[in-house]
């Protein structure tokens, strides 16, 4: 059985892109490949089609991380092909909540910081992309954290 996550920020140019390529390492990493499927979206479409910001791209390669994906908005059909789908910050997952179908499955949509095991004293990656280098690097370290403790939790439970 293949266990389906959709990562999501505001424009799948900067988060949301980088956390579905530092959890698909994690998974290529540990041997998991065929049991996990990993996708980002954003809230909005205004980037649809967009490879990650450049600045972006160029702080993750500095850690090995390549950002292929390009952008694309949060669909319906998400929330029934996804088993868990996860909001950046407060406004990713109040938005997700809105657009999330009637009588969704409940604890399907979650918030990546509910996930670090360093950076616990946080409840939002912040979006990085009106910053500087620091805070491309910052979110790369929280998201690194947050995935590491995501793919511990879901292998626990299987």
């Amino acid at each position: 059985m293949t266990y389906n996550i959709l990562f999501v920020c505001l424009g799948n140019i900067c988060r949301s892109v980088t956390a579905q390529t530092i959890m698909q390492h994690l998974v290529d990493k540990a041997g998991l490949t065929a049991h996990y499927t990993i996708d980002s979206a954003g809230i909005i479409d205004y980037h649809e089609g967009e490879l990650a910001d450049q600045r972006m791209r160029n702080h993750a390669a500095k850690r090995g991380y390549r950002l292929t994906h390009r952008s694309r908005p949060v669909t319906p059909h998400d929330f029934e092909r996804f088993n868990l789908i996860i909001g950046m910050d407060r406004r990713n997952i109040l938005d997700l909540q809105s657009i999330a179908p009637s009588g969704g499955r409940g604890n399907q949509i979650r918030r990546m910081t509910d996930f670090c095991l360093r950076y616990k004293d946080i409840t939002e990656v912040p979006d990085p992309y009106y910053g500087g280098p620091d805070g491309f690097e910052y979110v790369l370290d929280v998201l690194e954290d947050a995935c590491e403790g995501l793919l511990g939790q879901l292998q626990a439970r299987s």
